[in-house]
């Protein structure tokens, strides 16, 4: 009987034919997204919200099971199709799907806007239909212009210029308009913005860097400040644009970013520089790297390629900083200590006190962690 796997058409044929099955598949990509388009125009004229998880669970399942009556692979297939339905809801979301038909254009200042966050959010309020002006340090309109003229004023500079910024601005924002902030820390922004202005006040902080791919599902925390309307706008269109919102207090925030991001930050930058200082060849240590190992370091590198400038005042100016680190240079030693004595019992006494601490997330962490890998593995 003949081998079905053997051909008798020469390779360039078969990558020719492969290169046609692509371009098909790419005509049905740009079908697929017109009608994702008329979708769009239907949920913003009867007000649906973009997002319908149950509708994407039946997708992923019907895909899925297809799939693998076609023979192909399950897994791979569901992490196709997460990242189509991710493109879907973004289209859907620069298509204001999420906003009323009409919509009160507003005039936006941000001040900063030509820094990274600062130009995600010209870039935001842009899409939503909103006129944008920038203001910076190099700009001919300047941060009090742009303030006396705009209905949302929205701070943008680095942390250690965000109150001189807003005690510069905040008298000029009108009584009726809107001003806001990105800051990573609230409670003092918030406190500054109440008191250098007669206008609305909204903290925002983005959980996210300016170099994501998309704003779907990434979050942003909220505090109010002043204004129940200006409130309710923010949250309107933050989010129309696809953005998650957590609601704090400012003490909260500050409290709950002594982990989010000054124990996170504090134990990479201790990595980065334990690496560092130990001499070792990054590119050898790549040759016998597990998943796991690659991943910290992705991470690792990636935060070392950004600005001291910013790290640096996160950390900082966060009230919980000598708490948290203090705590995890005494865990370091106390495990330093197990290591070098050789005592097992001990580390299985903290190693089960770590995995109660988790509790049933570690289910979760072991399914995510592994689509991450394996997506991870495909692009390496």
């Amino acid at each position: 009987m003949d081998d079905p796997r053997v051909t008798n058409r020469p390779l360039p044929v078969l990558r020719a034919m492969i290169d046609a099955i692509d371009r098909d598949m790419l005509q049905l990509m740009a079908r697929r997204m017109a009608i994702v388009g008329e979708i769009a125009a239907f949920k913003r004229e009867h007000q649906v919200p973009i997002r319908d998880r149950s509708r994407e669970r039946e997708v992923i399942a019907d895909r899925c099971g297809r799939a693998e009556k076609l023979g192909l692979p399950r897994e791979e297939i569901e992490a196709i199709y997460r990242l189509v339905l991710l493109t879907s809801r973004d289209h859907q979301a620069s298509l204001r799907a999420e906003l009323p038909v009409v919509v009160e254009p507003k005039s936006v200042a941000v001040i900063g806007g030509k820094g990274g966050m600062g130009a995600v959010m010209a870039r935001l309020f842009g899409d939503l239909g909103h006129a944008v002006m920038i203001a910076d340090l190099d700009t001919e309109l300047t941060p009090v212009e742009a303030a006396k003229a705009a209905d949302v004023v929205v701070v943008s500079v680095p942390i250690d210029a965000t109150e001189q910024v807003i005690r510069q601005v905040g008298p000029h924002v009108r009584a009726e308009a809107l001003l806001m902030d990105v800051t990573s820390v609230k409670e003092a922004p918030l406190k500054a913005m109440l008191e250098a202005s007669r206008a609305s006040v909204v903290g925002t902080h983005p959980m996210f860097g300016p170099g994501v791919h998309s704003l779907q599902g990434q979050r942003v925390v909220l505090c109010k400040g002043r204004g129940e309307d200006a409130y309710a706008w923010v949250r309107k269109m933050l989010s129309a644009r696809g953005l998650t919102l957590t609601e704090s207090t400012p003490q909260e925030h500050d409290r709950a970013m002594g982990l989010v991001q000054v124990l996170t930050h504090f134990q990479t930058q201790v990595l980065g520089l334990a690496l560092a200082r130990l001499g070792v060849n990054l590119d050898e240590t790549l040759r016998f790297t597990s998943p796991a190992y690659l991943m910290e370091l992705y991470v690792a590198a990636r935060h070392f390629a950004q600005s001291p400038q910013l790290y640096g005042p996160i950390e900082m100016r966060n009230p919980i900083k000598g708490t948290v680190t203090q705590t995890f240079i005494t865990a370091a030693a106390e495990l330093a200590d197990i290591l070098k004595q050789g005592d097992q019992p001990r580390f299985e006494e903290v190693f089960n006190e770590v995995r109660t601490f988790f509790g049933a997330f570690t289910d979760e962490a072991l399914v995510q962690s592994s689509f991450l890998i394996d997506r991870m593995v495909e692009r390496s």
